[in-house]
Formats: C-alpha cells, structure tokens, sequence
C-alpha cells in the first residue's frame, strides 16, 4: 500500500489548506485556471507547505506535456530532452523541484525557452526567490509565496484524514501534539498520524504516541506547549529587555533542532524591535545564525545564546517598522501618485524642473520638494530617544529642519 501522504495528495485547490491567498476562491491561481491562462510562476515556501501539489493541480487542468525536474539531482540532458517536446507541443509545463539550487549553465539555456512561452515553469522553492535565484529567471515568473501552515491547519488537515480515510480516532490533544512535533510540515503531519493508527485505539494515548514517535518530539517540556506560544515568548522577552526568560525560552526551542526556524525569528526581530536603536545589530544576528546553522547542534547552542542575549539588553526602537508600514498603507488606500518632475530629473537645466543636486549645498543639503504633492507634510519616520544611534539622528533632522527656515 502507498504511503498515506501520497494516497491523500491534494487533487484539487479545495484540499489545498492555509493557501487560500493563491488557490481559495478569489485566490490568482484560481482566477488564472478559470481563465485557462497558464504563465511562468516561483512558488516559496517552507517544506511541506503545498508547493508540489498545487503544482501538479496547475499541470494537470491543462492538455500539456508536462514534466517534472528536481535541480538538486536532474542534470542538463534531462533538461533538453524535455525542451525537445516543445517541437511538438505548442506549451509543455515543466516542474523544476528546488530550483534554487540549478546551476548556471542550466538556467542560461531554459531562457529562450521561457521568452518565446514554449516552455512554461512552475519552479518550486524553500529559499527566498529574490536572492537565491537568478534575475534572468526571476524576471520572466510570477513569484508568489506560499503561507506557513499553522497548527490550526494541521489539525484540521489530520481530521478530515481520519474521516476520509476511516482511520482510528484521535482526541484534539494528540493532533495538536502531531502539529508541533511535524512542525506544521504537512507531509510529516501525515507520516506520523500513519504511524499512530498503527497503535490499538485503546492504545492511542500521549505517553504511547510520545514514545511512538520518539526523539524527534517538539515537546518543549513536558506539558507539551505549543511551539509557536514559546517562540512568541522568547521574541516578547528579547522585546521585553529580559535576557533570562528569552534564554529560558531559547533553550526549549533548542529541542525542537529547528535551527532554521529560530535564526529566522532572531534574524526578523532584530530589524523589527531593536532596528535603528542598535542598527549595527541586523550584521551581528545574520553572522550568528549562520554560524549556527554551519555548527549544527550542540554547539550551535552558543552562537544563538549570543545573539539572544546581544538582541535582549539592546536599545529598542520599532521606528523603522512603523514607518514601512504606514508607508504601505498609503500606497494601499491612495490613488496613484505622480513623483515631482524635478526628482524624475528628464528636462535638465530646464528652470522650473530642474533637480537640485544636495552637494552643491552647504551641509549637503538643499531645500526641495520630494514628496508626491497628495503626500506632502506626511510623516513616515519619527526617530526614538532609546538608542544613540538613533538620538543623533533625530538631532540631525531637526537640524535640517532648522535649515529651511
């Protein structure tokens, strides 16, 4: 018999679950397929998400050729061989499993293909497309990312499972044990709720299905909490200028080994809550993590106690992250707006328009206008008083104001 996972493979965007943004009813995916248009897309997203399967929806409600293409083991001549169908066939859809990790040459010889629309990719990825995959690739795909599953999804997932596939029940604790332990990853959700319906029903309690599963357990301690509430604690104590309780929570999350995880959680924190209160902090994070995940546990153990406790006793300032932001809201909730001529700068010399070049300026500065005119007095940054850094900056600025007077 196949393996669960496989026999419950998503046939249909319905099945589909936490992607609602791509192939839910009003989702791009959807409209693209009720349109019967088919273009070249990236799909990113952590492992288990959905990627493969929305991909193979996407092939199969087509009439095309298609073919799969993992970059990690495939090399050049399977690649030809597939571009040869185009000879044949009007579009043939290719796969591209991992297509971070194509090499070069490889990606060079896919771009007439993906020009002229013969072939269309659907390349699918864990790592962020715009800086692990070439430009020349990126420019000719829809990018779109891919949600992480939350436990509620999991959960959800696993009982209609059990339901669909008539297997033995199980209560709302161990499903939430089986979210955390697979780390919301759907694939090993399933792998494990397989091997739990191997117990006797009688059989199916926590201490036997902890055991079951074994050392690969998230259980951050012996309660059982929920992964994501004692990742949330560790970031509200780092925020919170508490380095005890964040080195507490550091070390439950440590048993999970999902290094990966914690890096990117450190790495995000440290430009939204200690940002330009400390801004030296983002190099010092990255190198950490990195260090981390090149040592691989125990010892990554002490780059991450480094970075934690470097994160908890910084200066906090949120000031750049409330500042993208209300600029996005803006861009969201305002009509376009045109940038002032003199900043497009196209009608040199030309007087009224012409753009005033700031270091041909005492201070290296000049007073001009920047701002589109439907946003002119809007203010986006407003520098805090925590850090130095950032008290020095906003001295400058008054300083600049004063200028304009």
């Amino acid at each position: 018999m196949k393996p669960l996972a496989y026999r419950v493979r998503p046939k249909d965007f319905k099945d589909i679950v936490g992607q609602d943004h791509l192939v839910g009813e009003k989702g791009v995916i959807t409209k693209m397929l009720n349109n019967n248009t088919l273009f070249s897309m990236i799909l990113y997203g952590q492992a288990g998400c959905g990627k493969t399967s929305i991909a193979e929806i996407i092939a199969s409600h087509f009439p095309l050729s298609s073919f799969s293409f993992n970059a990690s083991v495939d090399n050049k001549a399977k690649l030809i061989e597939i571009s040869e169908s185009t000879k044949y066939h009007e579009n043939t859809v290719v796969i591209i499993d991992e297509i971070h990790r194509m090499k070069k040459d490889i990606q060079d010889f896919l771009l007439p293909y993906l020009e002229n629309g013969s072939l269309i990719l659907i390349g699918l990825t864990t790592e962020n497309p715009y800086r692990a995959i070439n430009p020349a690739i990126r420019s000719r795909c829809h990018i779109y990312r891919m949600n992480e599953i939350s436990e509620a999804d999991v959960i959800k997932l696993l009982r209609n499972t059990i339901q669909n596939e008539g297997l033995k029940q199980i209560d709302d604790e161990i499903l939430k044990y089986i979210a955390n332990v697979s780390s919301c990853e759907i694939r090993s959700a399933l792998n494990i709720l397989e091997i739990v319906n191997m117990l006797d029903q009688e059989d199916i309690k926590m201490e036997n299905v902890v055991e079951l599963v074994g050392k690969k357990s998230i259980l951050i301690d012996e309660k059982g909490e929920n992964f994501y509430d004692t990742t949330s604690a560790m970031i509200k104590s780092i925020r919170g200028s508490d380095p005890d309780a964040a080195l507490h929570y550091l070390a439950r999350l440590l048993k999970t080994e999902d290094l990966l995880f914690i890096g990117r959680r450190l790495m995000c924190l440290a430009y939204e809550d200690i940002g330009l209160g400390n801004p030296s902090i983002g190099p010092r994070v990255y190198a950490a993590v990195h260090s981390a995940l090149e040592l691989g546990l125990p010892e990554a153990r002490l780059p991450l106690s480094y970075a934690v406790i470097d994160l908890a006793t910084s200066p906090k300032s949120n000031s750049a992250y409330l500042a993208i932001d209300k600029a996005l809201a803006d861009l969201e909730n305002l009509k376009s707006m045109k940038i002032p001529p003199h900043i497009v700068n196209k009608e040199l010399k030309s007087g009224k328009y012409e753009y005033k070049y700031p270091h041909d300026y005492p201070n290296d500065y000049v007073e001009q206008q920047y701002m589109p005119d439907e946003l002119l007095g809007k203010v986006y940054y407003e520098p805090k008083d925590t850090g130095n850094y950032e008290r020095a900056i906003k001295k400058y600025l008054e300083f600049l104001k004063s200028q304009n007077k």
